[in-house]
């Protein structure tokens, strides 16, 4: 199967996804699914979750094959994150 191309600028990819969570889905989600992926179109609005990022965006993907996916982490402000984390009483 061909890699989806994305039709939207970084900034407007990241505006509707965003949007998408904060505005409709989050509501819905948030209490019972913190550190869950959530994979959204941005476009339909159709999502998915699982504990497995590949997993919730390959079911969105077999719904909806043209998908421009915006995951998130529930609960999160990030997906991933990278660098050191410093902990307190530690040098």
């Amino acid at each position: 199967m061909a890699a989806t191309q994305p039709r939207y600028s970084k900034e407007e990819f990241a505006q509707r996804g965003d949007a998408a969570y904060e505005g409709e889905i989050r509501p819905l989600v948030e209490a019972e699914n913190e550190g869950k992926f959530v994979a959204i179109d941005i476009e339909t609005g159709a999502y998915e979750i699982d504990a497995d990022e590949l997993a919730a965006s390959d079911r969105l993907l077999a719904r909806v094959p043209d998908a421009q996916i915006w995951l998130k982490r529930i609960g999160s402000r990030y997906v991933r994150r990278f660098g050191c984390r410093h902990q307190s009483g530690t040098v």
